[in-house]
């Protein structure tokens, strides 16, 4: 067992802030890095071979949300949406830190909790979520959180890291068990796609190419989009 995870299980769990502390250093580690700036040119290659769409058109006129949004403006290439909303914990910290990033997007941005998402039942058409369910400390409430605000008939769609041991800003170690049980139970599922990761330089390639490589009980990513039932 790595320093790293004993250390998340002797205080991590207890000292949320810690982890928070954490994330906020990556990102203004990435604003420095990338010239006083963060790029978002990446996120429509990524968000649409998630969804398996080659554009935007299926979110036309629809409310779309992003859990864990992060900084960057994760929806800045969704403009067909109705409204984008990143829902994220540290929001406040994000507008403090980076305000000229956060005001070019486009984007409503909306600060929770790991418990509650302060956004009205059945309001979103579109939920994603991109690697962020690793980050939260209690897996259950946000889980349930998302299910909430999705409408019926509503599309769910996301990226997760499946049996990746927990680090100090992740300290969920998710399976797929986990995620059909907490987050899809009920659900239709459209796809699901798990792979191990690709090179170092592209993890995310055989989920991109579809070409699927069988994880066995190691590190894996899903991609998957399911639909919330009507009744």
């Amino acid at each position: 067992m790595s320093k790293v995870t004993d250390l998340i299980k002797q205080c991590g769990m207890q000292v949320p802030g810690v982890k928070l502390l954490s994330e906020l250093s990556y990102w203004h580690k990435c604003y420095k890095a990338e010239g006083n700036r963060l790029n978002n040119d990446f996120y429509a290659k990524l968000m649409l071979s998630i969804a398996d769409e080659e554009n935007d058109l299926f979110l036309q006129d629809k409310v779309v949300a992003d859990f864990g949004c992060g900084p960057r403006g994760s929806l800045v290439w969704a403009e067909s949406a109705q409204l984008r909303i990143g829902i994220d914990v540290l929001t406040n910290r994000y507008l403090h830190s980076f305000p000229g990033e956060l005001s070019r997007h486009g984007m409503l941005y909306v600060t929770c909790s790991e418990s509650h998402i302060p956004i009205p039942n059945e309001f979103c058409d579109v939920v994603y979520s991109v690697n962020s369910l690793d980050h939260v400390q209690n897996l259950l409430p946000i889980c349930n959180e998302l299910r909430r605000i999705l409408k019926p008939g509503g599309i769910l769609i996301g990226s997760f890291n499946l049996n990746h041991e927990p680090q100090l800003a992740e300290p969920q170690k998710i399976s797929e068990n986990t995620l059909r049980k907490m987050l899809f139970r009920d659900y239709d599922i459209q796809h699901w796609w798990l792979s191990a990761p690709g090179a170092a330089a592209n993890r995310y390639q055989p989920l991109y190419t579809r070409e699927l490589i069988n994880p066995g009980k190691s590190e894996a990513y899903l991609w998957a989009r399911v639909i919330k039932p009507l009744q």
